[in-house]
């Protein structure tokens, strides 16, 4: 088995699920007392949070390339970003790390192109879903990408900062998500920031939902089982 080396904290709400989602498709694979190899760099998400606002990606990309320089020296043999947003650094860093790292764009088109899904509501920090570089990756793979309108593009990434990095799970959040989903009238719904499946537990009638964070734990352990 392949060591897994993660980058998390951003936010640790995530990163605990990340954890709990690799070694429970280890237990299925292999059974018994297996668990998955994992080396976790956590960081001060308040730092990168910080940098993301002022746009400054070049501090954030070195800040990780620091940590996942970090993991390399300590035996990981892949890289995983537990959170969505912080690929935008990954065209950064990738050069100077000879390990892989596990792409959650890419492992979210394949699981789309596997369900034959070609066209997808992207939700996720006004990062995400706002810039290219993840939108690209989709492109590239033959995926229309819908997003929301600027003013729900707010609302949303408020929810994810406000409440769902510091632990806070409102219903009247989830229905707002709700109401600004049912308006783009695209019933395949990628959740393509970690916390957002914090809010949707539930399978809701007529949408399918993405979980990005659980498509890219999935992947890692592909990657650590050579399979």
């Amino acid at each position: 088995m392949k060591i897994i080396g993660i980058l998390g904290g951003m936010s640790w709400e995530s990163t605990t699920l990340y954890y709990k989602l690799i070694n429970e498709e280890i237990r299925v694979r292999l059974g018994g007392l297996h668990s998955a190899q994992i080396l976790l760099s956590s960081l001060d998400f308040a730092e990168i949070a910080e940098y993301q606002s002022k746009n400054q990606w070049k501090k954030s990309a070195d800040v990780l390339m620091t940590k996942a320089k970090d993991l390399e020296r300590g035996g990981a043999q892949c890289i995983v970003i537990a959170t969505n947003t912080m690929h935008k650094i990954i065209p950064l860093i990738d050069k100077e790390i000879s390990i892989p790292f596990i792409h959650i764009a890419k492992s979210l088109a394949c699981a789309l192109q596997k369900e034959q899904v070609d066209e997808v509501l992207l939700l996720g920090t006004r990062y995400t879903m706002k810039d290219d570089f993840y939108k690209a990756i989709l492109n590239e793979y033959h995926i229309k990408v819908q997003v929301p309108s600027n003013e729900d593009i707010e609302y949303i990434n408020a929810i994810i900062f406000k409440e769902l990095c510091v632990g806070q799970i409102q219903e009247s959040s989830r229905q707002m998500l709700l109401r600004i989903i049912k308006k783009q009238k695209c019933n395949n719904v990628a959740l393509a920031c970690t916390e957002l499946p914090l809010l949707f537990d539930n399978v809701e009638e007529g949408l399918r939902f993405f979980d990005t964070g659980a498509i890219h734990a999935k992947e890692a352990v592909e990657f650590a089982l050579g399979r």
